[in-house]
Parts: structure tokens; C-alpha cells; sequence
């Protein structure tokens, strides 16, 4: 069956038998473990994934040309849901958590994890998840205070989860071959973490903070104080700048304002 690719929908799929098995490496795939994959597109990465004989395995891929490709190379041995990653609930998929595989899109990659980020439960649904990203966003998500990749994703990212870059994959791994580098990322859920009550307010203090990311963060902290009547409890100096100040600083600045 002859595969055309859709560039609208962002679609690279990973061929290189060395990069697919080095990924299976990674993650310890158990008889037990209940796998989802996203964007599964030719079934490289699946029929991997499949060698290890997790317990139940479902793909979601929006390209309805390829679902016939997928039914005929793998009929029963998974399920198919020819959908929308952004509109559906994750958290419905499986009645255990699972381990999560997809290389995704470059154009709703950061869309995707926002989403599950901010869909994130006391429990979440997921045991731990591996993504491939263009290397550039990668970079962003795991990044640490004072660099240039550091902003609102990573703060977002590191509140509820251990991300932790594995290795880069080259253009030439992938078909079509795309222009950037790419880039594994494993994620974990954090087991101990700041509580705040609203991941929402997390979003609206960061955007408040990274809209003016090369001033002084003075006038922010200044309206801050005034409208939630917090002066007492923010030291920090006012000639930082945004990207200067830890994820931990943004953390218990929304649990201060949401105590108040």
C-alpha cells in the first residue's frame, strides 16, 4: 500500500530500525503495561512496541488513509481510534495507567503536552510518557532559569513532571525528511511538588510574567502585591527579570495568591 503523506498534519515517521529499537530500550516495556501510542502513521514504532508483548496496546491517528494500513498489518493486536488527539479525554482511554509513545506533530506538539499538562489529576492517567519533539521545543520544556530556552513551557512542564531530554534523532531518520533535528523526551510524574489548587493561575502569572520577559519583573510583582493584598509575603529582587527566577518562585507565587 502506497503512503501519502500529508504535510498539513505534520508528518515525518520515523524509519531508522536502530532509533526505534533504542527507544523500546528505554522503556522497559512489561507483559503488564498498557501502552498508547500517538500518531502511530506506517507502524514502525507500534510493531517495536508490539515485540514486547505489553498487555493492551491503542493507537490514535487522525489520518484516515492510514487507519487500512494499520488494520492490515496488525488487525486485532491493537485498537484503533482514527480521532483527534486534542479532542478526546486521555483519561478515559484505560481503566490502568499506561505508558505513553508518539512522535508528534511539529506543528501541535507543544498543543499536546499544554493540554495534558494542564489536564493533570492528583493521579495522573499516565505511568510515564516518551515523545519525540523538534529538538528547539525539547530544549524549551526541560530548560533551567537564566537560559534563553527557558520560559512559560518549561514551568508549566517541570511543576507536575520530571522531563528529562534521552537523546536526538537526525532529519535523515525520518521520511519525509524534515529540516530540523528532533529529539527524545521521557516524563515522569513528580511524586513530591508544590501544591497549588489551580494550574489555570500557574498559566496566568506565567503569561503575566514571560509578555514582558526582557524587563525588570518590578511592575508585575508591584501589581500583584496591590490586587491580592500579599506585601508581606514576596521577597524577591525587583531587578530580576523573568527568565532569572526558579519554577519553584512561579509555583508558590500562585499558592500564596490563591491562600490569600
Amino acid at each position: 500500500m502506497t503512503i501519502k503523506y500529508k504535510k498539513k498534519l505534520g508528518q515525518n515517521f520515523l524509519v531508522d530500525k536502530n532509533i526505534l529499537k533504542k527507544i523500546i530500550n528505554f522503556s522497559l516495556i512489561k507483559n503488564h503495561d498498557f501502552i498508547l501510542e500517538i500518531g502511530p502513521g506506517s507502524g514502525n514504532l507500534t510493531n517495536e512496541i508490539l515485540n514486547k508483548n505489553p498487555k493492551k496496546m491503542k493507537v490514535i491517528e487522525k489520518d484516515e488513509n492510514l487507519i487500512p494500513l494499520l488494520l492490515k498489518k496488525f488487525e486485532k493486536k491493537i485498537d484503533i481510534l482514527n480521532c483527534d488527539i486534542l479532542k478526546i479525554d486521555e483519561k478515559k482511554l484505560f481503566e490502568n495507567k499506561c505508558k505513553v509513545f508518539g512522535n508528534l506533530p511539529y506543528n501541535i506538539s507543544t498543543k499536546i503536552i499544554s493540554k495534558w499538562i494542564l489536564n493533570l489529576d492528583n493521579e495522573p492517567w499516565f505511568e510515564e510518557m516518551y515523545l519525540m519533539f523538534q529538538k528547539e521545543v525539547a530544549e524549551r520544556i526541560v530548560s533551567k532559569k537564566n537560559k534563553k530556552s527557558y520560559g512559560r513551557l518549561s514551568i508549566l512542564a517541570q511543576w507536575r513532571l520530571d522531563c528529562e531530554i534521552l537523546f536526538n534523532i537526525k532529519p535523515s531518520c525520518f521520511y519525509p525528511v524534515p529540516k530540523v533535528e528532533s529529539t527524545l523526551v521521557k516524563f515522569t510524574p513528580k511524586k513530591n511538588f508544590i501544591k497549588i489548587k489551580n494550574i489555570k493561575n500557574l498559566e496566568k502569572i506565567t503569561s503575566l510574567f514571560f509578555n514582558q520577559r526582557r524587563k525588570k519583573i518590578k511592575n508585575v510583582i508591584k501589581s500583584l502585591i496591590s490586587e491580592n493584598n500579599i506585601t508581606d509575603k514576596i521577597s524577591v529582587d525587583l531587578n530580576l527579570r523573568p527568565q532569572n527566577l526558579s519554577p519553584d518562585f512561579y509555583y508558590n507565587m500562585v499558592k500564596i495568591i490563591e491562600s490569600n
